[in-house]
């Protein structure tokens, strides 16, 4: 051991050289040293009905996974909480006064004697990055006892891999918040002058979808026909909630037989999504840009046409005009749509095809730079997102003491 030797590296070698011992949740629970619970039922009328300010955490991984705030509250302690619908993600509780939703666990630690809370948050956190959980798999308590192996270092050691951690979190998100304000303002400035590129007056030639587009409807295509192989589909809720203003490969598939009844869409063909359960959503479009022929299904437009593709995916998407005719004619309350009809009568701006190209080539530009992740600022929030979850890895990489 040497004077410039880490501290965390002087304690392992002092307290556990030969390694820790690794137990599973569940044994840990067996042996009194934590306690796993489920939270209480707490809807969105009960939430309404009974307003206050103390917080209501649920199955949503985004963000703090705050439900909304209620009039009671279920814990006033430091704990752990997880999402056991929404893929089982973990969150630090401070102690403060909230509530917890059946939809999530929580986990106590009673004999503070032997594990730090907080260490375990970070060991459980650091797995959970390699796990899979969905509604079929979900992260019930009783699953995750086995599903989690921990290594248990001795207190000190535990107390110093958190001192480092939180001060790495909180560098982490200082830097972070300053990047996603650049981001943001970067997203206004992208807003702003997708607008003013989006916006035409009365020199530009305006002309209904009918009248530049062959326009088809869909049919069929349920969920439920999807498949791991065979022909590409695009279904209609996926157009806004996977795709962007194009794409050159689908996520699903379906069998030939299915495919030979269902719609063709061709290269440069776009597919506009008529039904949503949200205004925002409605009417979003994909421009399909692959080599290969496709199928799309029910509640869905397909535009053949001779225009630049990605010019009307953007316009269609995003210009004022077409969103505010879309409000103007869509119909429905728990579901809304917009007829075939109504959609062919969309008035849209169709300058040249030069001037199409010149203003897809600045939003394009100006697309990557906000939303992807490999360049700009996404990638730098994502490198830093990266080591993190990388050192927090090798802080817990511990050799597992032999029996």
């Amino acid at each position: 051991m040497t004077n410039n030797q880490p501290k965390i590296e002087q304690l392992i070698v002092e307290l556990c050289p030969n390694g820790v011992e690794f137990k599973k949740l569940g044994e840990i629970e067996d042996e009194g040293i934590i306690k796993l619970g489920r939270g209480n039922v707490i809807s969105k009328t009960d939430l309404a009905s009974n307003p206050g300010n103390y917080p209501v955490y649920s199955s949503s991984a985004a963000g703090r996974g705050e439900f909304g705030r209620y009039s009671e509250y279920m814990f006033e302690e430091e704990m752990i909480t997880w999402s056991i619908d929404g893929g089982g993600k973990f969150f630090y509780r401070p102690a403060h006064k909230y509530s917890v939703t059946n939809v999530s666990g929580w986990l106590r630690v009673e004999n503070k004697n032997v594990l730090n809370i907080k260490y375990l948050y970070f060991a459980l956190l650091d797995a959970w990055s390699s796990k899979f959980f969905d509604y079929t798999k979900k992260a019930h308590p009783s699953v995750i006892r086995d599903e989690y192996q921990i290594p248990i270092p001795p207190l000190p050691v535990q107390q110093e891999i958190v001192d480092i951690l939180d001060k790495f979190t909180q560098l982490e998100a200082e830097l972070e918040a300053e990047l996603e304000a650049e981001l943001e303002a970067r997203k206004k400035q992208y807003q702003y002058y997708r607008d003013e590129l989006l916006t035409f007056g009365d020199d530009a030639e305006w002309r209904s979808l009918d009248e530049v587009a062959e326009i088809v409807g869909g049919s069929g295509l349920p969920k439920a026909d999807f498949r791991d192989t065979g022909v590409s589909c695009i279904h209609y809720g996926q157009i806004y909630t996977h795709y962007g203003i194009h794409t050159t490969k689908t996520i699903s598939f379906v069998a030939e037989e299915l495919a030979s009844k269902l719609k063709k869409v061709q290269t440069g063909d776009i597919i506009i999504a008529k039904t949503s359960e949200n205004i925002e959503d409605l009417c979003k479009s994909v421009a399909y840009l692959g080599d290969n022929e496709i199928v799309t299904g029910g509640h869905t437009a397909i535009l053949k046409h001779k225009q630049n593709p990605k010019f009307l995916s953007f316009y269609i998407n995003y210009a004022s005009e077409f969103e505010t005719h879309k409000r103007k004619v869509a119909t429905g309350i728990k579901v809304l749509d917009v007829s075939l009809k109504n959609l062919k009568k969309f008035k849209i701006p169709i300058p040249p095809l030069p001037v199409q190209q010149e203003i897809v080539d600045i939003l394009d530009k100006f697309d990557a730079l906000v939303n992807d992740i490999s360049i700009g600022l996404p990638a730098e929030i994502s490198a830093r997102r990266q080591q993190y979850e990388y050192y927090r890895g090798k802080l817990l990489a511990f050799q597992e003491l032999q029996k």
